[in-house]
């Protein structure tokens, strides 16, 4: 069923229809002054506004709270997954619900604060960028956590050639129409960064202040984070086939020096056991060959993954008859009536 977006075409200077997004995962106690804070923020810079929350299998009551919110609030939709399926296939979840012509995703911890939200918009007004993130003035993560964070963000940079990755966070908005550049997004291994990699180049950052952690610990540990990159890295990329390419090409010549040295000391009458060149040579060689078309075959593989993971050929950014409804639309007008833990 296909969907209209209601202001996709905001011009400049014009007030723009917002979508929050919230996956939930136990935050019964931080999910009420969560949305106490975030509607009146978003009375204030955009009137036609929405709130979906994504309760993300959680084992608490955070589902009972996000209900009664949404029983009492017009604006405040919840949404229940049928288990736990991570941060970010609960956020895929929640941006395909979103009506609005911009979606702004968060945490539901508070260390994401909704007053920091204009800064957010303002960056986004005109058609300079499609795509903000919220960078922290100060690391709000211990150490290794911020280590591991950082790690991971220059692997996205380095193997799926996502330049900017360094700025990469939960915090982001940007205009909903990129939601078609992963239509076709399926697969346990979602990751929102990446499919957003493929539907624009137009994106920047803003500094933003966070706020501590006030009810329990987050659980995106190194040890998920190196999870979370891994899956990513096979999930996205063909870089660990092509790693196996190189690894052949290196093998192959360490087996020509190799053969080159036994046949010298062969010559040269330092050899006493009999086929041990031939057998030394033959075996580098060989493996060398084998990893190589081994890595050749993963990069047709790897290609063919890449096709049937949805990813776009072109993303329409406008078109002259957007005026026009399909009978299958979902047209909404006015005022919105409404994991892996973290």
């Amino acid at each position: 069923m296909s969907r209209s977006v209601i202001g996709a075409g905001n011009e400049p200077g014009e007030s723009m229809s917002v979508s929050v997004v919230i996956p939930c995962y136990r935050s019964a106690r931080t999910l009420p002054q969560l949305v106490a804070r975030l509607l009146p923020v978003l009375r204030d810079v955009s009137p036609p506004h929405e709130v979906i929350l994504v309760v993300d299998g959680s084992p608490d009551d955070t589902w009972t709270v996000a209900a009664d919110l949404a029983h009492r609030f017009q604006n405040v939709r919840a949404i229940r997954m049928s288990r736990n399926y991570g941060q970010h296939n609960a956020l895929v979840a929640g941006i395909r619900e979103a009506r609005f012509d911009v979606v702004v995703t968060m945490d539901d911890d508070l260390q994401h604060q909704p007053e920091q939200i204009p800064h957010l918009l303002a960056e986004l007004r005109g058609e300079r960028l499609d795509l903000v993130y919220g960078m922290p003035y100060q690391e709000e993560h211990g150490f290794l956590r911020s280590l591991a964070s950082r790690t991971v963000k220059a692997g996205m940079s380095v193997a799926l050639g996502i330049r900017t990755a360094r700025e990469i966070s939960a915090f982001r908005a940007f205009r909903t129409r990129l939601r078609d550049a992963f239509e076709g997004l399926s697969g346990p291994h979602a990751s929102v960064d990446v499919a957003l990699s493929w539907a624009t180049t137009r994106v920047g950052s803003v500094l933003v202040h966070m706020s501590e952690r006030e009810d329990g610990r987050s659980n995106y540990t190194p040890r998920t984070l190196v999870r979370h990159a891994v899956n990513m890295l096979l999930g996205y990329s063909a870089a660990p086939l092509r790693a196996a390419s190189y690894l052949g090409f290196l093998a192959g010549i360490i087996g020509l020096v190799l053969g080159a040295v036994v046949l010298w000391r062969f010559i040269a009458g330092d050899t006493t056991v009999a086929g041990f060149t031939t057998i030394a040579s033959m075996v580098a060689l060989f493996s060398s060959a084998q990893l190589m078309s081994i890595g050749v075959l993963g990069e047709y593989v790897g290609r063919i993954h890449g096709g049937g993971m949805g990813r776009p050929t072109y993303v329409v950014s406008e078109r002259t008859d957007a005026g026009r409804v399909p009978g299958d639309a979902v047209v909404i007008s006015g005022v919105g009536s409404g994991s892996d833990g973290r």
